[in-house]
């Protein structure tokens, strides 16, 4: 490719880029010094919260795009919600809203023409609006329970018409009201779990004890045994490891190869397994997140886990080998 056709390519996308980031900067600024703006989003979370019934979010052309986005982004972290297109609910799917549901709508100028009897509905329903336009005058916003005022930015687009900035704006708004409801309501790892049970992010989500070995899969000898017994439950489960439990059942060390080999010796044998375990063994409870658990074995470059009660008893283990399988990495 020519250089100078390179040049102006990358240019380009330098300046879009710097554009994103500097619409991203005038939301924050304005966040911080517009006591209006500050209060529309804590009024929205908390209107949303206060509902028994769904989020409907509805825009059109790339608003609409957003909308989607937004509307999924919701639903997945615990606040219920669709998408309806303006254009389907003028031609019945504004039966698909109650008196119970809230509009989020999604209009730069606040003008949106299609977006009229969606906001006719509501008024005469008394269902609900917050609303995210540029434009705190437009009859959009007037005509909200609660309206998010953004800040004016410049499109990306050298002409100014096509919605980049403005749309990535819209976006970090929706995404600033999920996270602020999902914390609201102590949407937890296990919640989201719920809404992504399959591909990478399901595997991840994943609880230690989903993965771990228990019963007798898992190596454990008494503090007294003699470390013959300790060289075939290390070689006969597996694992490469045996746990050492106390008189009370607790896990109280573990012997692994490193401290075979630091007490390697004629006389190994006939040790107890007291004398030669590590007294401080790497353990986790069994509903710590799989991917927590790889983070610890990469970290402390280890490839076994035993998982322990309240009272550091054994409940399994968890082998890095299970967590690869399972797709956790």
């Amino acid at each position: 490719m020519d250089m100078i056709v390179s040049d102006a390519i990358l240019a380009s996308i330098r300046r879009t880029i710097a554009t994103a980031a500097d619409g991203i900067d005038a939301l924050a600024v304005c966040l911080e010094g517009d006591a209006a703006l500050r209060s529309s989003f804590v009024d929205a979370v908390e209107l949303v919260a206060s509902r028994s019934g769904r989020v409907v979010v509805a825009g059109i052309g790339k608003s609409g795009h957003i909308g989607r986005k937004i509307a999924a982004t919701l639903a997945s972290t615990g606040t219920s919600a669709y998408f309806v297109h303006p254009t389907e609910a003028s031609h019945g799917d504004l039966g698909m809203i109650t008196a119970q549901d809230l509009l989020i709508l999604l209009s730069w100028s606040g003008e949106t023409v299609e977006l009229g009897n969606m906001l006719t509905y509501a008024k005469r329903f008394n269902v609900p609006v917050i609303s995210v336009t540029s434009n705190p005058d437009s009859i959009i916003a007037r005509n909200s329970t609660v309206a998010i005022v953004l800040p004016k930015v410049s499109e990306a687009c050298p002409h100014g018409l096509a919605p980049t900035t403005s749309a990535m704006l819209q976006l970090a708004v929706g995404d600033a009201l999920a996270i602020a409801l999902l914390e609201r309501r102590g949407f937890s790892a296990q919640d989201f779990k719920t809404f992504h049970p399959g591909g990478k992010l399901g595997s991840q989500l994943l609880l230690a004890h989903e993965l771990a070995h228990s019963g007798e899969a898992v190596p454990l000898l008494p503090i007294g045994s003699p470390m013959s017994e300790a060289l075939i439950q290390m070689s006969s489960k597996g694992f490469g490891v045996v746990g050492v439990v106390g008189s009370d059942g607790d896990l109280v060390g573990v012997i692994t190869d490193g401290d075979l080999r630091r007490h390697m010796s004629e006389n190994l044998l006939l040790l107890t397994v007291g004398t030669v375990m590590s007294h401080t063994p790497r353990v986790i409870t069994g509903g710590m997140l799989a991917s927590a658990a790889m983070e610890m074995m990469q970290s402390q470059k280890i490839t076994v886990l035993f998982l322990i009660d309240d009272l550091r008893r054994p409940l399994g283990i968890l082998h890095v080998h299970d967590l690869l399988r399972a797709g956790v990495a």
